[in-house]
């Protein structure tokens, strides 16, 4: 098999472009199916464990919870939650699809560095050099911010709304079982959504080197940001005002740090102008 020539990244054309974009998604998709093929021969830890981890009644979480609400004096509804209920399959092909889904998506997890770095790859032709020698901090940095809202997400996002939706009472004569996909779509879209939350600084960065976000207009804003990150939290968290603070304060504290690197990359920028502009 002949080996594909690299292309000369001064002299490529729009169709040579789509290639290496092509070989980019390529190259992407194989590393998720390789995570996949992982979680998915690793069936036992990654549902009897990590899955179905916060429906037990002494998850981690619900302790720490527990403790925490003791230490300021509440008996808090976490040290002894009532969690009566069996996680149902009501389709042939429930099991075999939520075994798939759930492994492809566990393998972007594990991959996601892979991937960051097959985008940093296609995209970094086009960088000047001094910024080419910071590809390796940002995919290191966006990888940690990633893997930590995962974490976050699973521990508190995950535990959270899944205390809040089975201990809701609606009546005595309604049973909470839910179906295998209605909740393994709740411990998805918290441990997703808390990674990609976290991604704010990284995507602050980027929009500010092209100059569509400043310091002054993210400070300017900050109400703004508030009330939209409260919205973020209320979508992905139980409807309880504790729930959203506890997920809101993270992403708060995130979009303060966002601040600091705008304003950082900008001092950056104007100092280079400067350098250039002097004779």
């Amino acid at each position: 098999m002949a080996m594909r020539k690299k292309a000369d990244p001064n002299n490529m054309s729009f169709l040579d472009h789509v290639e290496e974009l092509r070989w980019c998604l390529i190259r992407s998709i194989l590393g998720v199916l390789a995570g996949a093929i992982i979680a998915f021969l690793a069936k036992s830890f990654i549902f009897d464990t990590l899955i179905f981890g916060p429906k037990r009644p002494d998850f981690i979480t619900y302790r720490y919870f527990c403790q925490l609400g003791r230490w300021v004096g509440i008996e808090s509804e976490f040290c002894d939650p009532n969690f009566n209920f069996i996680i149902q399959s009501r389709e042939m092909s429930d099991l075999f699809s939520a075994h798939i889904w759930t492994s492809i998506t566990v393998g972007f997890v594990i991959a996601f560095p892979w991937v960051l770095y097959q985008f940093w790859k296609f995209i970094s032709p086009g960088l000047k050099s001094n910024e080419k020698k910071y590809s390796s901090g940002f995919i290191l940095i966006s990888s940690a911010l990633f893997f930590i809202g995962v974490v976050f997400g699973y521990y508190v996002i995950a535990p959270m709304s899944v205390h809040f939706m089975v201990t809701y009472d609606l009546s005595s004569e309604v049973a909470t079982q839910p179906s295998l996909s209605s909740y393994i779509a709740y411990i998805r879209a918290s441990v997703l959504a808390s990674g990609l939350l976290f991604e704010l600084p990284i995507i602050i960065y980027f929009l500010t080197k092209i100059g569509l976000a400043t310091p002054e207009g993210l400070r300017k804003n900050r109400k703004f940001a508030l009330v939209i990150v409260l919205i973020v939290a209320a979508v992905i968290t139980p409807p309880d005002v504790a729930s959203q603070i506890i997920v809101a304060i993270p992403v708060l504290i995130l979009y303060e740090i966002s601040i600091l690197i705008s304003r950082i990359v900008l001092k950056k920028e104007e100092k280079r102008k400067r350098k250039i502009a002097s004779p």
